[in-house]
């Protein structure tokens, strides 16, 4: 499975917290995906998935959620996305 970045942004809230998040495709799904992330100190994340836009197909939806949670490599690229958009 591959997926492209569509866009990618964060921020730090008013107390200090990050929160960012990534828009990517993966090839061969309908719908686009969203991945929101939140880390109060930079070093833990907690992350949310949902649908970019409209709907997709719930199999695929569950597929990406499944990649996520054993491919180390795929959250850390979409998480370095949204980093990379942090302004200091």
């Amino acid at each position: 499975m591959k997926f492209t970045i569509v866009d990618a942004q964060m921020r730090k809230d008013e107390e200090g917290a990050l929160v960012g998040s990534t828009v990517f495709e993966v090839e061969g799904h309908k719908a686009a995906y969203e991945i929101t992330f939140y880390s109060k100190k930079g070093k833990e994340w907690d992350y949310s998935l949902n649908y970019a836009k409209e709907s997709g197909i719930e199999a695929e939806f569950l597929s990406v959620d499944a990649k996520l949670e054993e491919d180390d490599e795929w959250f850390d690229e979409l998480l370095e996305a949204a980093q990379s958009k942090l302004a200091e």
